[in-house]
């Protein structure tokens, strides 16, 4: 197989004539021939604004440069007009590095320009600025080309990227002559070659190779005839390409940058820390628009339907001045009696217990937070390392993501053969030993799924695990002086080393349907340089909390597929990556979103309408205060009132125990679902679920039934608003509940169950059972406030047709939803409506499930089928407004305040009220 590649795509062609424009108005490359050969004495005749650029060659005379390039004035003015033109804000000034370093003829100062391209992980950034070096030699001449990568995993990949275009490279270009190869410390006659050589050169190098006094490159050396190999660089003036430069931001790695004295920096990556005048910009949102990468699966594996053991989890620690902080997750109880996993931020000596509001969680006081050892300890001796967690069930979680990962890439091997596409499966471990060991969970849950999974494929029915798993790891060593990675997983074994080699540097063997391995297995060292695109799955084993960004994963992945001829397919059907992740997709998709407005900042998202987060308020017209209709709406409005309830204990009794028995009490599970990545014209990702949720794994723990009823008690007790019962109450419901299974397999499940069905039932009882009576207390009218602030999107105008002062108590109304925004416009236009307000939020009723807040106070004139005035006295009102539909649709609380309002104004205060959807209903 051989990779081929389109010349003509356009985003990649407006990429490369963004960068190369920046220079327009540089002498053409004819013209700029003449300064190539120039050294020594020869310098001189260059203009004087140029002359200190190439001073160093009068020290290495058989050094040839590249050509000065334009002043930073007409730099900028390019950049500007290239910015404009991409749909980028103009910066005001160019983004220079300054620094002082040592050169053959001392210190001397340097200054350089750095201008940055964002494209997408997948979307061919190393082929662009490959092609973008060679655009640069021939408008202008450059030729010296030094491409810095932060790791080995992005420098093997950029050379095998060099490797593969290189006929087509030659094609486009006329067969310009142009040389590759990585830095190597023990053969330094390369850095004298790309010193003196006239034709174009691309070193590419590793930051570690250079960001240090110890280095090779910087040390005086015999090899070199007593020269130091750095100096013969600085001689030339190269320009930089920075690959993935995020990781160069360090202090270090800026000087180590600037010590090679460079022309101007390139810098590409999908996500910049820092902007330094970006020129072009394509957004994951764009690309993932167009179809230039793969469309994303979500596959979330995950636990549910398990309060029952104490789950803790650390995200982090932070430490701040004199603070220090750590996330952790853990089983929180929320006002609705459900338990949901939330992340909370805790202090030495705060309470679990308290901070998750269940007693399970007793001695789980956090004793210390260890930022130098990146873990937190507990009052009773329990640890947790960063990314640590404690009854997750990483096991039961690993296994079904490792065999659905499995399924998947089976089923599209099946589909996709007969297009000569092989699939391939990249898994991110948490530990290297839980592979690299033969003993290792992940290595033995492989095999033991792979094994269950192949009888039925018959492609697969005979095939070894062994043979089909390669593995790539890397750990540090020295070496001469500098950091170079070491690729191994127990050893530098052969097995090692073809790995490393099929992996990294042969591709087209690892695509072919030859090569039997099709699974992947790496650490960290695949994070971001390397990818392949035929990945179709990546499954993410670790403890959720990865040292891996979201983007980081996905973009191994994304690139769109090749088949056996080496075609690029472009099949949307086709190129489809399924993310195996042990997490929710809500939640993978709301980190991959967060990670993108994190990197590429609120700019990366579409811009809110300009007026649309204004400020605005409300202003109380006092005039209508002192209106005797509102004075006497007021009176009949204002009072309290107290409620008194009646319950059938042994009806409740039944109705509950009949619900319950009917329930669903399913023992704790792993589930899988499966949600598609979408993104619409607003630029956001979302998630649409695309099957159902499907068992992969049963956790049924017999652990008896202790503190049934205790934890039945907390639950009632810790919702909104708590409802107590005695203890003896809630065992009667145990004894007379006919399904106890439910009890042994889930307590938990089974208490969460039961206390819903048996607050909902009560809130029944108490709503319909319900009697108000007027009470000697009363709202105040001191209460109003003089102004209430709101944005102004969020204010309907109180103004009649005519221009005249609207009917509203304020001179704007604040809706919440679009049926109170229609209802006050409308109100506005029935002159028989003479005055009318939005109750405030403190105006509230108490009911047995929450306080209520009514809608509207409403002051009418009473009209004849002719429309004309009946001549009776106004009509007092408080209307509520909701959907037609709202007796089936809002919550059941609401719906039960709701019916606790119409008692409380039609029989303790004799006020008209009903729920209306529109003002034409006031009639």
């Amino acid at each position: 197989m051989q990779f081929k590649f389109d010349g003509n795509q356009e985003y990649q062609i407006h990429a490369i004539e963004a960068v190369a424009d920046l220079l327009e108005g540089q002498a053409p490359a004819a013209a700029v021939s003449s300064y190539i050969p120039m050294v020594g004495a020869q310098a001189s005749f260059l203009p004087p604004e140029h002359k200190g650029q190439l001073l160093l060659t009068e020290v290495f005379p058989g050094a040839v440069g590249n050509p000065p390039i334009l002043d930073e004035a007409a730099l900028l003015k390019n950049l500007q007009a290239v910015q404009t033109r991409n749909g980028i804000q103009p910066d005001t000034a160019l983004a220079c590095i300054e620094e002082t370093i040592d050169t053959a003829t001392g210190p001397k100062a340097v200054r350089f320009p750095n201008f940055s391209v964002e494209m997408e992980t997948g979307t061919g950034k190393t082929y662009v600025y490959l092609r973008t070096a060679l655009e640069l030699f021939r408008r202008y001449g450059l030729r010296k080309f030094i491409i810095v990568v932060p790791s080995v995993a992005i420098r093997e990949g950029v050379i095998k990227t060099l490797d593969v275009t290189q006929a087509h490279l030659r094609e486009l270009y006329g067969n310009t002559p142009y040389r590759y190869y990585v830095y190597d410390s023990e053969n330094l006659s390369q850095v004298r070659q790309f010193s003196a050589s006239s034709g174009v050169e691309l070193m590419v190098m590793t930051i570690d190779s250079f960001n240090k006094a110890t280095n090779v490159i910087r040390q005086m050396t015999d090899r070199l005839q007593g020269e130091t190999p750095i100096h013969l660089v600085q001689a030339v003036r190269p320009v930089l390409i920075l690959d993935e430069p995020q990781n160069m931001e360090s202090e270090l790695r800026v000087k180590a940058l600037s010590a090679l004295y460079p022309l101007f920096a390139l810098r590409y990556s999908a996500t910049h820390r820092n902007p330094y005048n970006v020129v072009y910009r394509l957004t994951p949102y764009e690309a993932y628009r167009q179809g230039l990468v793969k469309r994303i699966e979500v596959a979330s594996v995950v636990k549910e339907n398990d309060a029952n053991q104490v789950f803790l989890r650390l995200d982090g620690i932070k430490t701040e001045k004199k603070t220090i902080t750590a996330r952790i997750a853990i089983h929180k109880l929320m006002k609705t009696g459900i338990i949901k996993e939330q992340i909370v931020t805790v202090r030495p000596g705060d309470s679990m217990e308290e901070k998750s509001g269940r007693p399970e969680y007793a001695g789980f006081d956090l004793d210390e937070i260890n930022p130098g050892g990146g873990f937190v300890r507990f009052a009773n001796n329990v640890e947790l390392k960063t990314g640590e967690s404690r009854g997750a069930d990483k096991e039961a979680i690993f296994e079904a993501q490792i065999r659905y990962t499995i399924e998947e890439h089976f089923r599209k091997q099946a589909k996709l053969k007969q297009t000569g596409i092989k699939v391939l499966s990249l898994f991110f471990i948490d530990r290297v030993d839980n592979y690299a060991r033969e003993n290792g969970i992940i290595r033995q849950s492989f095999t033991k799924a792979f094994n269950q999974t192949k009888a039925g494929h018959l492609d697969w029915k005979d095939v070894n695990p062994e043979r089909v798993q390669a593995a790539y790891f890397a750990q540090k060593r020295r070496k001469s002086g500098e950091v170079d990675l070491l690729d191994t997983v127990t050893g530098k074994t052969k097995e090692d080393e073809a790995a490393y080699d099929l992996i990294m540097k042969d591709k087209e063997r690892l695509l072919s349907f030859e090569e039997p391995v099709s699974f992947i297995f790496s650490h960290s060292a695949l994070r971001e340089g390397w990818d392949n695109p035929n990945i179709f799955q990546i499954c993410t084993l670790n403890q959720t909390v990865s040292a891996i960004k979201k983007r980081q994963e996905v973009g191994r992945g994304v690139r769109l597929a090749v088949d056996q001829t080496g075609d690029r397919v472009k099949d949307e059907k086709i190129n489809v990556l399924t993310v195996v992740a042990n997490e929710s997709y809500e939640r993978y998709v709301e980190r991959l979103q967060a990670e993108i407005v994190e990197e590429y900042g609120l700019e990366g998202l579409s811009p809110k309408p300009a007026d649309a987060r204004k400020r605005g308020a409300a202003k109380l017209r006092k005039q209508y205060i002192l209106k005797p209709e509102f004075r006497e709406l007021w009176e009949r409005i204002k009072h309290k009132t107290r409620y008194a309830v009646k319950i059938n204990t042994e009806k409740l009794l039944n109705e509950v125990v009949l619900e319950l028995d009917k329930a669903e009490i399913r023992p704790p599970r792993v589930t899988i679902t499966k949600a598609q990545l979408q993104v619409g014209q607003e630029d956001a990702f979302d998630a649409l679920q695309i099957s159902a949720e499907r068992t992969a794994k049963f956790l049924t723990r017999r652990n008896g039934l202790p503190n049934l009823i205790e934890i039945m008690a907390n639950l009632m007790e810790h919702t909104t608003p708590p409802m107590r019962l005695t203890r003896t109450t809630l065992l009667e419901i145990f004894k007379r509940a006919k399904k106890k299974r439910g009890a042994l397999d889930n307590p938990y499940g089974f208490a969460t169950a039961a206390v819903q069905i048996l607050k909902g039932k009560l809130a029944d009882h108490l709503v319909n059972g319900i009697q108000y009576q007027k009470i000697n207390e009363w709202y105040e009218m001191t209460q109003w406030e003089s102004e209430i602030p709101s944005w102004k999107e969020y204010l309907v105008p109180s103004c009649r047709s005519n221009g005249s002062d609207g009917a509203s108590l304020y001179d704007n109304v604040i809706w919440e939803s679009e049926i109170e925004k229609k209802f006050a416009e409308d109100l506005e236009k029935l002159d028989f409506v003479k005055l009318y307000v939005k109750l405030p939020s403190w105006f509230t009723v108490d009911t047995p499930v929450g306080t209520y807040n009514p809608d509207w106070a409403i002051v009418m004139e009473e009209r004849d089928p002719y429309g004309k005035s009946t001549g009776k006295p106004f009509l007092y009102l408080v209307r509520e407004t909701k959907d037609r539909n709202w007796k089936t649709e809002l919550r059941p609380d609401e719906r039960r305040k709701i019916l606790c309002g119409e008692r409380h104004f039609k029989d303790a205060l004799g006020v008209d009220y009903q729920i209306v959807t529109k003002a034409s209903e006031l009639h």
